[in-house]
Formats: structure tokens, sequence, C-alpha cells
């Protein structure tokens, strides 16, 4: 069972919410929250290892809630739900640790989806997202600091986990990756789930800010754009 917890502050929606995915036998609803304070509350009390949370609450926002939650029950995965796919807050909540977002708007059935996807331990990112984050850390300093500890890191990668880095790093899919590659898109998942494992990084998400830090990626540069030209 995947067990998650709801965090809105309207109570139309939590329901809404709820109903819906009780409508897949693997999903139980751990919990529901109003406010990010309950929402910290209630993660410690029943570890989910989903939470599907809102960004915009009136005692705490979702990036704070989100810190807060992983800090009390590390194992949970963050879903960030939101009205428009630029919300200020976005940016904020997936630096906090959040594993991904979702737009209000969704189908049904690819909030499912998306919720075991989240918990299987992926990233929902979509490249246009990837893109936006990248541009957006990139606005937020310039000129970029190389971080020397993270560039360290990247020694432990092979070669061909490096590549597959760099192009998740662009805001390529893994099936883009593939077709860049020249491979399979199951031998691309395991090359970054192994690349995420000697990183100790969380998803993709990381692995874009990585990037950053380490130089991969620099202000001003169109995120695929090399990728392309390959």
């Amino acid at each position: 069972m995947t067990r998650v917890l709801i965090v809105d502050d309207e109570d139309l929606m939590r329901a809404g919410l709820a109903e819906l995915l009780t409508a897949d036998p693997a999903i139980e609803i751990a919990g529901q929250a109003g406010t990010g304070q309950q929402a910290i509350d209630q993660a410690a009390a029943v570890a989910p290892d989903v939470v599907l949370m809102d960004v915009r609450m009136p005692d705490l926002d979702g990036i704070a809630a989100t810190r807060e939650v992983l800090r009390v029950a590390p194992s949970a995965k963050v879903l960030i739900l939101t009205t428009f796919e630029h919300d200020e807050y976005v940016f904020g909540a997936l630096r906090a640790g959040a594993s991904g977002f979702l737009v209000k708007r969704t189908r049904p059935e690819d909030l499912i989806a998306a919720v075991h996807a989240v918990h299987a331990g992926d990233a929902l990112l979509s490249p246009s997202v990837t893109r936006l984050l990248i541009e957006h850390v990139a606005r937020e300093q310039q000129p970029p600091v190389v971080d020397r500890t993270a560039l360290e890191q990247l020694e432990v990668l092979t070669p061909r986990e490096r590549d597959v880095l760099t192009q998740v790093a662009r805001g390529l899919s893994n099936r883009e990756i593939a077709a860049e590659l020249v491979v399979e898109e199951s031998t691309v998942r395991t090359h970054v789930k192994r690349l995420l494992m000697k990183l100790g990084l969380r998803d993709r998400i990381q692995v874009v800010i990585l990037a950053y830090e380490t130089g991969l990626i620099r202000p001003g540069q169109r995120p695929d754009a090399d990728a392309r030209r390959r």
C-alpha cells in the first residue's frame, strides 16, 4: 500500500482528492491536514509514504511545510500541488526537498500514477519544468560559484553515468536521453538510479541543482542546447 497524507487548506479539495485516490486499491489515505503545521504534526504521527502538499496556505506555506515534513518524516516523498506551473512557491519547495509537482488540473489517472511514481523513488518533473528550475537557480546566483566539494563528487561516476547526469540536468526525459545515446530507455533508468545512489541524491531535482553547483549548467545557457546538437 502507498500511504498518502493530503495537505490542502480547502475542505472540498481534500475530500475530492481522498475520494479520487482511494479509487485505487493500492492507495490508503494516512491522514489529512488543512494547514502547514497540521501537516508537520500528521507526518510525524503517521509517517506517510507520499505527501500531497498545497503550496499556498494561511499559516505556513508549502516551502516551509515541505522542509519540516521531511525533517520529521525523512522517508516521505512530497508531491507539490499547485494551480499554476510558474508558481513562485514551486521552486522554493523543490529546493526544500520536494520530489516533484502537479498542477491541480491534472487528470485523475495521472494523479494516481504520479503518487505511485513518487513513492517508487522517481522525481516527477517534466523536461520543461526542469528547464524552468535550471533557469530559476541560474537567476538566483550570478555568476555561479562552483562548489568544489560537489565537483569532487562527480569523480565517482563512470563516463557514461556522467554523460547521463548531464542530459538529466539539461532537462531531457529518460526517453530523450535514450534516443541521444542510442540505448534502451531501461538502460538509462538503470544509469540514473546508480548515479543517484553514488552521489547520495534523492532525485532528478537534486541532479539539476548539483549540475549548477558544479558548473555543468551556467546562466544564460539553454539547458538542452548542447544536447540537441549532439
